[in-house]
């Protein structure tokens, strides 16, 4: 055995007041342990799911694997986009059958309670049925909630309905910006209707116009002067109100809010040529009023379609989808940039620092993505 011996820290001065040795350990003649240094760690990435096992699934109605694919095609990942584009133009000429509805409203109209009785009567009626519900992601963290499926219990329940949560991912508009594609997916799933929930954040939610067939404002009683400031924002984009919690002491009420709407509404010019928008009260807790709805819809689906606005309406939202892909791919090629990426930061801390103004340094970024 080693001799014991003090530690190279002892303090002379201090001999006695200091015990701490250092002891030798004992040689046992084998050889000592000896540490491999692991590499990084890696995630491993996923393998990219087979396009004719998710076309072949989702073509026979198969939620499992729509919801793959709806995943696939939300993603961010640089490696899906082409796969998930692939899928796309697969099912393209499958899509296009479906009816698709929007809905929105200012939060506690009751959105979710009322997409839970109406998408119960339609598959009660032998429709199939698509719930494409927005959540709000949070501004610092990111996150959703994502909990349309727990307010939506029984619906989630039926066989003949399929509820897709996603997050807004800071998307403008209420929507996500992948919610044209999903509805693509869900038509070739052989879905008939398909609801867009909106997040429901006011008149900002207009973008939703854009992609559904009929689009319908779920609102509350006592709107007073709420009613006022919305009625030149997203009412003139409504092909229907709903006001909506029509039942019990509150019945008389909502049919005077009604009554108020339709005044309103004869003012305003139609979101639909040839259609006149117009108020109707609804229970979805009682169900009471749901089926008029849903003649209402059919009655409007009839109308445009024979007038030739429904497929002109289509047409026009393919060619607003262009464009909007096109904002989309813009935004990513500017700030990815090999030459914009490293040089943004600096440039951003000269106009803050106050050194130069803002027009100037916009204008020399696009000068070299330009190049």
């Amino acid at each position: 055995m080693t001799e014991d011996k003090k530690p190279e820290w002892f303090d002379e001065e201090k001999a006695d007041n200091f015990t701490s040795i250092v002891r030798g350990g004992v040689d046992t003649g084998e050889p000592g342990l000896k540490f491999e240094k692991k590499g990084r760690f890696q995630k491993r990435t996923a393998s990219l799911p087979d396009l004719n096992v998710l076309e072949d699934g989702i073509l026979n109605g198969k939620r499992g694997v729509l919801a793959r694919a709806i995943t696939l095609i939300e993603s961010n990942a640089e490696h899906h986009f082409r796969h998930a584009q692939e899928i796309l133009h697969k099912l393209l000429p499958h899509s296009g059958q479906s009816l698709r509805i929007g809905i929105t409203g200012v939060p506690g109209a009751g959105k979710s309670t009322f997409i839970e009785s109406f998408g119960t009567y339609l598959c009660d009626a032998g429709l199939k049925v698509a719930v494409l519900a927005v959540d709000p992601s949070s501004s610092l963290s990111g996150g959703s909630i994502l909990g349309d499926k727990t307010r939506m219990e029984q619906l989630s329940r039926n066989p003949n309905a399929f509820i897709r949560p996603s997050p807004s991912a800071g998307k403008l508009g209420g929507v996500h910006r992948k919610t044209r594609e999903t509805v693509l997916l869900c038509e070739a799933a052989g879905f008939d209707v398909i609801l867009v929930e909106t997040v429901g954040v006011g008149q900002s939610e207009v973008i939703v116009r854009d992609m559904v067939d009929f689009f319908m404002l779920l609102t509350l009683t006592g709107a007073g002067d709420e009613l006022q400031g919305m009625k030149k924002g997203i009412m003139e984009l409504a092909d229907a109100v709903i006001v909506n919690k029509a039942d019990g002491s509150n019945k008389k009420l909502a049919e005077k809010t009604k009554a108020e709407y339709n005044r309103i509404l004869h003012f305003l010019q139609p979101a639909t040529k040839g259609w006149q928008t117009r108020a109707y009260t609804c229970s979805s807790v009682f169900n009471q009023g749901i089926p008029e709805i849903w003649k209402v819809i059919k009655m409007f689906e009839d109308t445009a379609k024979a007038s030739g606005v429904f497929e002109e309406r289509r047409r026009l939202q393919t060619k607003q989808w262009i464009h909007s892909m096109i904002l989309d791919q813009l935004q990513f090629s500017f700030f990815y940039h090999p030459d914009i990426k490293p040089l943004l930061p600096k440039i951003e801390n000269e106009v803050i620092a106050g050194n130069r103004t803002v027009t100037s340094a916009v204008e020399e970024l696009f000068n070299i993505y330009s190049k």
